[in-house]
């Protein structure tokens, strides 16, 4: 670990906080589907065992929350965009600009450049298990840090959606919970935009 690997306003903690606005939903995995819609050629709708038996991908991320804490070396696993489009899953048009993800009461933004980017999981498993439903099984959007490369933008937590029913596809940004509520459309950690004031 490097002082380098702690954004600006982070303090480095030993565990995984479980954080979210409201309770945790009540999903039924037997029947849950991932939705996916938008700017593309043809909606999708996939299962959990679909994604499962996709090319899965092992992540090493430095996680930052927007409340000030960092959680170094998580390991995950999942899938990524670029497997569903190398699976013939998903096929985006040009005007896909920006990645919304769709939960149970939230919805989070993205641009492609950061969904498509090495640094961002739609994880199902933490630390080897599935992951917990507190921590948004059965997939989550996750944005982390990868130590080493400062070419790809570092973005908080918020911006990953826990418990994912949806990915739409857009051609112009729209703002999610947190951004509707005074938070960055833009997120950086290490411009330390927290809100939108800070852009």
């Amino acid at each position: 670990m490097t002082e380098t690997r702690l954004p600006p306003g982070q303090k480095a903690i030993p565990h995984f906080p479980v954080l979210q606005f409201g309770s945790v939903p009540q999903i039924d995995i037997a029947n849950w589907r991932l939705h996916i819609w938008g700017e593309v050629v043809q909606p999708v709708e996939l299962d959990l065992d679909t994604i499962y038996n996709l090319p899965q991908t092992e992540k090493t991320l430095d996680l930052h929350c927007v409340t000030r804490w960092t959680n170094y070396d998580t390991h995950w696993s999942g899938i990524t965009l670029q497997t569903l489009i190398d699976e013939g899953l998903l096929e985006l048009k040009p005007s896909a600009k920006f990645l919304i993800q769709h939960a149970p009461g939230y919805m989070s933004n993205l641009p492609m450049s950061v969904a498509m980017a090495e640094n961002f999981l739609l994880a199902t498993h933490y630390e080897g298990q599935p992951i917990t439903m507190e921590h948004g099984a059965p997939l989550r959007g996750l944005p982390g840090a990868i130590p080493g490369h400062g070419d790809l933008k570092d973005v908080y937590l918020w911006k990953g959606a826990k418990w994912l029913q949806g990915l739409q596809f857009t051609a112009e940004d729209e703002p999610g919970y947190w951004e509707r509520r005074g938070y960055s459309m833009e997120a950086d950690v290490w411009k330390e935009q927290r809100y939108a004031e800070k852009e």
